[in-house]
């Protein structure tokens, strides 16, 4: 039997800049060989059981796997009958040899198929304010290849042709001989004051631009230690620069955002930090378990018919104990938080749902001013770990609470490792999104990275309730409080809470 192969390109770094046809590949894979520098974010879109194979190839030499090595094991997958994807760093046609790959599954009767993908020649470029052609400045571009420099590929390139017709030159995979190609550029005619930029880790919170004139920019690359990866863009377009540039005026560029989380959450969280610019750090803290009271959860399900109240006050409350639920209803549903109301969607309707989160009080006060509370009978499906604060508001107001546990919260073998690991590369903020997050986050936390961590890093707390347990479990970390308990509001409230450290700072 045979299987398929696809060859799918990545983009240029930005996950955000995968294509919808390459995602559904990478959601149908069964394994998948990467490249070196494709974010971990978008590995992570394929199946847990999809098998992975690192054969991305380094700058320095020290790891790499062969081409006809990559070439055997594509062959090898789809002839065990396999859903392959070769997954490659921005478009399998653009210098990524992808048509050597292609040729190689032809000559062995292995169907495949070509994803293109979104090439760092121009999305880097763009990134960093720099259009590639402009009818007033540049009507032509070229990509070209500086790998390998003026070693023996180097007679391949007519570096001072492309120097004497091609408006815009793009090269890329050229940091190491960038003396050698500035200097042939200029012997094809090129004025040395020709603005150049060189643009490492592009389109990626870690992007780094120098600019200068083609005869200084090897020196002035060297003096600022630039990187590999770069795109290299020689030409009048450069100066668009100055006006256009946005990527690095995002509210949290370059910021490292840790996210504590549960092991399958924080994908809108995630989406949120990356459009403002910052790096997000998932660490999987929690891991969420049905109940092992199974049966006492069961038996106060059974009685929702009777009831006058359903509460719910997070997501997963609503995924472990909704389904349970038996119909019909005459109880109205409280939730707090839009996300809650979106989970909600599939099968009840929330009657009341505060815009802005409520505190324990607030919100049963919200459900008094609804209905009468007196005598009234609710069910408030929870976790192991919550809180007694709205069961005893409830109960102040003369409501008969049931508050059964839905679910647990248990800390996953891999959360030390991943802690420590994140906090190693530095952390500038934190956004949490529940107590829980925050407890298993200051338990795994050794005394010397705790301090580290609140004096270097802001933080933002979904709500009131997990403001409560930052101020119990760490009151020397400075945080602020969304504004409503949402993803988009905590992303808000961590950009202001920065804002402000910057405006310290200048």
């Amino acid at each position: 039997m045979s299987g398929r192969v696809a060859l799918v390109g990545a983009g240029p770094g930005d996950p955000d800049l995968l294509t919808v046809r390459a995602l559904r590949e990478l959601e149908r894979a069964e394994v998948l060989l990467y490249d070196a520098l494709v974010d971990p974010a978008v590995l992570a879109l394929a199946k847990p059981e999809c098998e992975r194979i690192d054969v991305g190839k380094r700058g320095d030499g020290t790891k790499g796997v062969a081409q006809d090595k990559i070439a055997d094991l594509l062959i090898e997958k789809a002839r065990a009958g396999k859903r392959v994807v070769r997954l490659k760093g921005g478009d399998p046609f653009v210098f990524g040899r992808g048509g050597e790959e292609a040729s190689r599954l032809r000559a062995a009767g292995v169907p495949f198929e070509i994803v293109p993908g979104v090439t760092s020649a121009l999305a880097v470029p763009a990134y960093a304010g720099i259009p590639v052609t402009d009818r007033r400045l540049s009507s032509s571009v070229a990509l070209v290849t500086g790998h390998r420099g003026k070693e023996e590929f180097d007679h391949r390139i007519d570096w001072e042709g492309l120097a004497r017709s091609a408006e815009t030159l793009v090269v890329l995979m050229g940091t190491a001989w960038l003396d050698d190609i500035a200097a042939r550029v200029i012997a094809g005619g090129r004025d040395p004051a020709t603005p150049v930029a060189v643009i490492s880790r592009g389109t990626t919170p870690r992007q780094r631009v120098v600019t200068a004139r083609l005869g200084e920019i090897a020196a002035r690359v060297r003096a600022a230690k630039l990187e590999p990866p770069t795109v290299i863009v020689i030409g009048p377009v450069v100066e668009f620069r100055e006006h256009v540039a946005w990527y690095e005026l995002l509210p949290l560029f370059g910021r490292r955002v840790l996210v504590p989380r549960a092991s399958d959450q924080a994908g809108e969280l995630v989406h949120g930090l990356r459009a403002r610019g910052a790096e997000p750090v998932p660490v999987a803290l929690l891991e969420l378990a049905p109940t092992l009271a199974s049966e006492a959860l069961a038996a106060s399900l059974a009685r929702a018919p009777e009831c006058d109240w359903i509460v719910f006050t997070s997501a997963n409350a609503v995924r472990f104990a909704a389904p349970l639920l038996p119909r019909p209803l005459r109880a109205r549903v409280a939730c707090v938080g839009a996300a809650t109301r979106r989970a909600l969607e599939a099968g009840l309707r929330a009657d009341v749902c505060p815009e802005v989160e409520a505190g324990a009080e607030a919100l049963a006060a919200e459900l008094a001013r609804a209905a009468e509370l007196r005598g009234a009978q609710v069910l408030f499906p929870r976790a192991s770990a919550a809180r007694d604060e709205l069961p005893q508001a409830l109960a102040r107001l003369g409501a008969r609470v049931d508050a059964p546990e839905a679910y647990r919260t248990l800390v996953p073998e891999s959360a030390a490792a991943e802690l420590h690991g994140a906090l190693a590369g530095g952390i500038d903020a934190v956004a949490f999104t529940s107590p829980s997050t925050v407890e298993h986050c200051f338990a795994l936390l050794a005394p010397a990275e705790r301090a580290a961590l609140c004096a270097r890093a802001r933080a933002a707390a979904i709500g009131a309730t997990t403001a409560a347990a930052l101020r119990a479990t760490c009151p020397e970390l400075r945080f602020t409080v969304a504004a409503r308990p949402s993803m988009s509001a905590l992303v808000s409230a961590l950009e202001n809470a920065c804002s402000e450290d910057s405006d310290a700072v200048s």
